[in-house]
């Protein structure tokens, strides 16, 4: 992904979190993840795997496509 993605990919996990009422330490509470990699991933700054994908989207209650909507 380039660094545009990745930043459009962040702020959409940003996006479904606070629709969700999540903060960043519950979401990574529930992912078992670092807050940290969670607001770097949301910064844009990290990229992450399928595998994560899967687990922040089954946390959100959505389909993994759905984080990729408006990419």
């Amino acid at each position: 992904m380039s660094k545009k993605d990745l930043q459009k990919f962040g702020k959409r996990l940003k996006f479904l979190r606070l629709d969700k009422e999540l903060t960043q330490l519950e979401l990574a509470e529930i992912l078992d993840m670092s807050p940290n990699f969670i607001g770097m991933i949301e910064r844009g700054e990290r990229n992450t795997t399928v595998e994560n994908v899967f687990k922040i989207a089954r946390a959100l209650g959505i389909k993994p496509s759905i984080l990729f909507e408006e990419l």
